[in-house]
């Protein structure tokens, strides 16, 4: 898988994470500890995401 199959892959991946994040949110009775694993997943990822971008641009 070429790099920016990859990175396509992850963005979607995040998309994925941030729907599921939301529909945690909208419950009745979230799960907060569901919401911060959510959180912190979508986080890597998004920092991996940037890593790759300011790879591509040295």
């Amino acid at each position: 898988m070429g790099v920016q199959a990859h990175v396509r892959q992850m963005n979607m991946k995040h998309a994925d994470l941030e729907r599921e994040l939301s529909a945690e949110m909208k419950r009745l009775h979230p799960d907060t500890l569901r919401i911060s694993q959510l959180k912190k997943e979508k986080l890597q990822l998004k920092d991996k995401i940037n890593n790759y971008h300011e790879a591509q641009a040295s």
